[in-house]
């Protein structure tokens, strides 16, 4: 029995070195695979700030980007409404001018006509008197003629007067 109980005690002890020994493996593949996984970890976190990194730096050029296309499209829309203005002004100033060049032109045309007008009238009153001065004249012409003739007749009837006498 003792023989028995020794190999039994060996057995145990045998099982106990295998147990052991399969511990320590267990232990050893465990702290491998714990090292693997924390390398692992370590490596897709790096990779995960890297990639939150890329993303960021991204971000931040895509909003550098937007402000100055968003800048640029102000800029732009300021001086298309300062060439506006300027244009509306330049139109203005155009009409302006020609409406002040119709007006002194209007004034002209007017004061040309008012001194035609004023001509004209000068020129009828002229040929009114004129006229007038005919008709005097014709008047005191035939006047004069008349006046011929009588004393003509009156000669005639006085000389036909004492030639029948």
């Amino acid at each position: 029995m003792q023989c028995a109980v020794s190999a039994l005690r060996a057995e145990l002890e045998r099982a106990r070195n295998e147990a052991g020994q399969a511990l320590a493996h267990a232990q050893a593949t465990a702290a491998a695979d714990i090292r693997q996984l924390q390398a692992t970890v370590g490596a897709l976190r790096e990779e995960l700030e890297r990639a939150n990194g890329e993303r960021d730096i991204a971000l931040q050029q895509a909003h550098a980007a937007s402000r100055g296309e968003i800048q640029q499209l102000r800029d732009t829309a300021s001086a298309l409404r300062s060439e506006l203005e300027r244009a509306r002004n330049d139109t203005d100033a155009a009409v302006r001018e020609a409406v002040s060049a119709a007006q002194g032109e209007i004034s002209q045309l007017r004061a040309t006509a008012g001194s035609l007008r004023e001509a004209l009238e000068r020129a009828q009153v002229d040929k009114e008197i004129a006229l007038q001065q005919e008709k005097k004249a014709q008047a005191e012409e035939r006047m004069q003629f008349q006046d011929t003739i009588r004393a003509l007749r009156d000669r005639l009837e006085a000389a036909t007067g004492e030639a029948s006498r």
